[in-house]
């Protein structure tokens, strides 16, 4: 056995080579030792006092990975003695242990078996060390104390279902320690302990309260770690607090704040500690952001002068403008966090607290002599447009005012801060930005893109073209176009000329994704440059080949694609069989293009962009592109789940994210890949959007893709196309007959009740609905079987009772002492999340409405009462709207049999036309005309009883303003369907001679034919009251007809389009009642007349 050990030992020795074939061939011998004889040795290394501590820190990590890996395949198979043995060992290995390295180590091991023999149901099958625990840290030695505290922060959840009953000893514990003045070390571990037991309870608010008390203490000794800098992880427990419990720290919001905004001040600390403390104050201001405004109203003009000074850290590198290559900004640095911060500050406590300090600073930076100041003033401009949005809006002119000379700035980093902020206000203000300042951005930013000495500056201007022209009006991006692309057409051919003599590349790639930016807002106004620029771009597509140029060939297939669904199939399509060609040709000649080839994305883009130009013409390509496709939304990202020394060798690696799930273990993800993957997974959707039939044949093997995806949490995006394809499918699929297409539909279904059951996303889950709603108005009545139906049914009864949960939160919020009106707007944006979930929820029923019509309000039944909440007198006018809408569905397509809901809905229909949200009228008048056109003559009496109200709407004074228009004409549309389909309590005649007053109608599209095929009736059927006395109404007849045309509010197409062609022809007839009938109209709707008939 001793031999044994020592050969052991000698094998732990090899794992610490540095040499990989060594330390490889140690590991698969080690693999070879059956687990509990490895885990005896091990523990008996561990022990060892007379062998190296590294061999022995060794011995402990590999002792916890077994522990924490193999428990099951070695702890049951010890008797119960020698179980016991182990845990007595490991806890008097504590006590002799006397380097503190090792201890620590020691105490990991013990930890993880704690963690283990804690079972399912909370009960500890440990208790000796629970004790060992409390009399450590009450009455041992300081190093002792420090090792409970540490065991006990790794595994806070230790006391199982017995917690409650230990609370205030565990309390006094942390307390006693942390008032430990003699002792560093265990004020310290105490602090992390605490960390760590509250965020085991981030969602139990009544622990947090029980311990507050103790965050004063915590603080002054995370201020103590700060003066010492030697080990920041203090800091970053109370990062990870403010995240995720920033309750638990409100008491001592202002203390905390002074402590960190000293630290951030104190240019004396190290970078990543001023970094730290910044973090946290920013985190505050994004979880508790009413109580960082409330608690450190005095700090923050403080923390945004600190802020701004440390975006000025910049090196002053003479080379950086000249370089070809876009080197990553270092995300360590101070100038970069601290401009992040900024964003993060606004976004979180908003532009009040915060814009009033940066305008303040302004002026002093710009016309600071050092250009790093100008600079970063300029970068603070860019960072806080999104999260002050509001109040710098009325202040963009003078900002633009201030800002628009730098362009011409002596230093060419100031002038790419320049560019950077115009371009981050074009996207931030869009739409605004553009129409108030296209007059001097444009021109300026032409300007800057003539800097030959300075690329990198010259492409940036480039860059916020781009911004600018993405949300720029046509008609205004129209007026610059000639000296837009004759700039383009310039630099495109220098830098070309450039790129063979010098291979630089970077303007070039940059000039080619503004020419895309440009033509895509243009649309059909780029035709007249299309000659000028698509034999170039095309050249570069068929001879950037080598790999130094993959970038500018993805980056141009983007702009031909681009530009191809801009200027139309008819334009493009001689070029695109070209285009398509040369793409497909990097596919089959040599080498499968590797997954990182930046080119594969813009590819798969472009093909789907030809694929919406051609439309079913690119069926043929699809044999080749689909590969790709496939290949790229199948994509699975790599998984890892790490210990803490794992993840120390994988720190600051960029590709991987990884989320802790607790003390030792951590869940990582590499995400390189997962943006292509997403963009593939919507490419798909494209294809089966605009092929419909003609991608039948691929339909199965991509429901077997998408429904799994269905589950994808690693992206959203991912989910959302996933959801989006599945209604397109089952059209394409139709063509193969109705087994296929209920075979996919069986295929498909659970799955999308059960990720809609699970979503933590609303944005996705409100596109899982809308889906949905897709899929049942595509497939029709009986799609749901009894069990699906019965889930459903679950789903949407548990998401409206979370509106209303979630209602009652928001007014809950409303009455904390925090509440201000910063709050308020967060939550009347939660109100509008909230909303659009109704709408969607609304859609759904809509569809199973129209598809079951009567046979579907048994199972309504279930969710009436939710309705009827919607459209209490307390519930806020959203819910009313949405409300209401339900019960159109229900009259509309449940007719006569909608009576059962009667008592629900007439009252509350009569009222809400008087409301005073237009959305709600109109949802009302809609229900009174689908009551007139459905609910048959039960309904007579109630329709009688809505007409006054709904003419006093139709005449009141604003009727016709842009936002009363939509229930106005609802409402004439309502009166129109009940004098049509249901009048017997009524005296139409009476009626109609107001009716024919409200003509014509114009921006309902929807209702516009009910309206006026009842007109078409009356006029064909010559009624007297239409027509009036010898028919002297035809002049306003007429004018009603060429208005409708005029404002081509009809379809062309269409049956009652044909009914008012045919009266005009009649009229025509008699060219003296014509030629009178004309006079009364203006040029327009002469024009539009003139039209129709020919």
């Amino acid at each position: 056995m001793a031999e044994d050990q020592q050969q052991f030992l000698h094998l732990l020795s090899t794992l610490l080579s540095t040499d990989n074939t060594i330390r490889s061939n140690a590991e698969t011998t080690l693999d070879g030792i059956p687990v509990e004889t490895r885990a005896t040795y091990l523990l008996a290394s561990m022990r060892n006092t007379s062998v190296g501590e590294d061999v022995r820190q060794m011995a402990a990590v590999l002792l916890r990975r077994v522990i924490s890996n193999e428990f099951e395949d070695f702890y049951n198979k010890l008797t119960p003695e020698n179980q016991v043995h182990l845990k007595n060992e490991l806890l008097a290995t504590i006590q002799t242990e006397t380097q503190a390295g090792m201890r620590r180590k020691i105490c990991e091991v013990v930890s993880e078996l704690a963690r283990q023999l804690l079972d399912e149901e909370g009960n500890n099958l440990w208790p000796e060390f629970l004790r060992f625990l409390f009399e450590s840290a009450s009455n041992g030695t300081p190093e002792i104390k420090e090792s409970a505290l540490q065991m006990f922060g790794s595994v806070p959840g230790i006391f199982g279902n017995q917690q409650s009953q230990y609370l205030n000893v565990i309390k006094q514990m942390l307390q006693q320690c942390m008032a430990d003045w003699s002792n560093y070390p265990v004020r310290y571990q105490a602090v992390k302990s605490l960390s760590s037991f509250i965020l085991l309870h981030d969602d139990d608010v009544a622990i947090q309260k029980n311990f507050q008390d103790l965050t004063a203490g915590m603080i002054q000794i995370v201020a103590e770690s700060i003066q010492k800098q030697d080990d920041d992880t203090l800091l970053k427990c109370v990062v990870d607090l403010a995240e995720n419990t920033p309750k638990f720290l409100r008491l001592q919001t202002e203390p905390l704040l002074q402590m960190c905004t000293q630290a951030v001040a104190n240019e004396e600390l190290l970078d990543s500690w001023r970094q730290l403390a910044l973090e946290v104050i920013v985190t505050l201001a994004e979880t508790a952001p009413a109580s960082v405004r409330k608690n450190g109203a005095t700090l923050i003009p403080l923390v945004i002068s600190t802020a701004l000074k440390m975006m000025t850290d910049l090196d002053d590198d003479e080379e950086w403008s000249t370089s070809d290559d876009l080197t990553e900004e270092d995300n360590d640095s101070n100038s970069v966090v601290a401009e992040a911060a900024l964003d993060r500050l606004a976004c979180g406590i908003g532009g009040k607290s915060v814009l009033p300090h940066i305008i303040q600073s302004l002026p002093t930076m710009l016309s600071n002599t050092d250009w790093r100041y100008r600079h970063a003033a300029l970068m603070a401009v860019s960072a806080v447009g999104e999260g002050c949005h509001k109040e710098m809006e009325p202040l963009l002119t003078q900002i633009m005012d201030g800002i628009l000379n730098f362009l011409r700035d002596p230093h060419p980093r100031v002038r790419y801060a320049t560019c950077n902020a115009i371009g981050q206000m074009s996207t931030d203000f869009a739409q605004i930005f553009e129409k108030k300042f296209h007059d001097k951005v444009i021109p300026g930013l032409l300007m800057v893109m003539d800097d030959n000495e300075n690329p990198r500056v010259q492409a940036h201007a480039g860059a916020a073209l781009v911004n600018f022209s993405e949300d720029c009006p046509k008609s205004i991006l129209a007026q610059y176009l000639d000296s837009i692309m004759a700039k383009l057409e310039a630099i495109l051919s220098a830098k070309f000329n450039e790129l063979v003599e010098r291979g630089t590349k970077l303007v070039l790639e940059q000039v080619v994704t503004t020419i895309a930016s440009v033509a895509d807002t243009s649309e059909e106004k780029f035709l007249v440059y299309y000659d000028r620029f698509m034999p170039c771009l095309k050249y570069i597509i068929q001879n950037a080949t080598t790999p130094e140029l993959r970038l500018l060939r993805g980056k141009t297939i983007e702009c031909v694609s681009l530009i191809g669904l801009a200027v139309g199939a008819e334009k493009f399509t001689r070029d695109a069989s070209e285009v398509m060609d040369m793409l497909l040709k990097t596919q089959t000649e040599g080498a499968e293009m590797a997954d990182d080839d930046p080119q594969l994305s813009y590819m798969i883009s472009a093909w789907a962009r030809i694929c919406k130009i051609l439309g079913k013409q690119f069926q043929p390509y699809l044999p080749l592109v689909m590969g790709p496709v496939l290949k790229a939304a199948s994509m699975k990202p790599e998984v890892a789940l790490l210990d803490a020394d794992d993840l120390k060798s994988v720190e600051g690696d960029d590709d991987w994210q990884f989320v802790s799930l607790n003390d030792q273990q951590n869940f990582g993800i590499k995400t390189a890949g997962l943006e292509e993957k997403a963009t593939a997974c919507q490419m798909l959707v494209c294809y089966a959007r605009e092929l419909k039939d003609a991608f039948s044949d691929y339909t199965e093997e991509v429901v077997k893709l998408m429904v799994p995806l269905l589950k994808f949490y690693f992206h959203d995006g991912v989910r959302t196309a996933a959801v989006e394809a599945l209604p397109y499918l089952l059209e394409c699929a139709r063509v193969k007959g109705p087994q296929y297409v209920q075979d996919m539909w069986v295929f498909m279904c659970g799955d999308i009740l059960k990720a809609m059951d699970t979503e933590p996303e609303k944005d996705v889950l409100a596109e899982q609905l809308a889906a949905l709603a897709k899929c049942i108005e595509t497939l029709g009545s009986g799609c749901l079987n009894d069990e699906m139906m019965t889930e459903l049914v679950k789903i949407l009864d548990r998401l409206m009772k979370d509106h209303f949960t979630r209602s009652t939160e928001r007014q809950e919020k409303r009455k904390d002492e925090d509440y201000d009106e910063v709050v308020e707007d967060q939550l009347v944006d939660e109100d509008d999340e909230d909303t659009y979930i109704l709408s969607k929820i609304t859609e759904v029923i809509h569809a199973l409405m129209a598809a079951y019509r009567s046979a579907f309000l048994p199972v309504l039944d279930n969710l009436i009462p939710h309705v009827v909440k919607l459209l209490g007198p307390d519930r806020p006018w959203p819910d009313h709207q949405w409300g209401i809408c339900v019960f159109d569905d229900v009259i509309e397509f449940a007719g006569a049999d909608s009576v059962k809901y009667q008592e629900l809905f007439l009252r509350p229909l009569l009222e809400f036309l008087k409301d005073k949200s237009p959305e709600v009228r109109q949802a009302a008048a809609y229900g009174w005309g689908a009551l007139g056109m459905h609910g048959t003559a039960v309904f007579a009496a109630a329709c009688a009883q809505a007409v006054p109200t709904l003419i006093e709407m139709i005449a009141a004074p604003d009727s016709r303003s842009v936002e009363n228009i939509n229930p106005t004409e609802n409402a004439i549309s309502a009166v129109t369907k009940i004098l049509k389909f249901n009048n017997s309590a009524l005296h139409v005649d009476e009626i109609l001679s107001h009716w024919i007053t409200w003509l014509p109608t114009w921006e309902d599209e929807d209702e516009a034919p009910h309206i006026y095929n009842y007109f078409c009736d009356l006029v064909e059927a010559n009624h007297p009251v239409v027509l009036g006395p010898n028919h002297s109404n035809l002049p306003r007849i007429i004018y009603i007809i060429a208005e409708a045309f005029n404002k081509e509010v009809l379809d062309a197409e269409s049956e009652v389009y044909r009914r008012m062609v045919n009266i005009v022809r009649q009229v025509q007839g008699n060219q003296n009642v014509f030629e009178a009938c004309l006079s009364q109209m203006n040029a327009e709707q002469q024009a539009a007349l003139q039209e129709a008939l020919t």
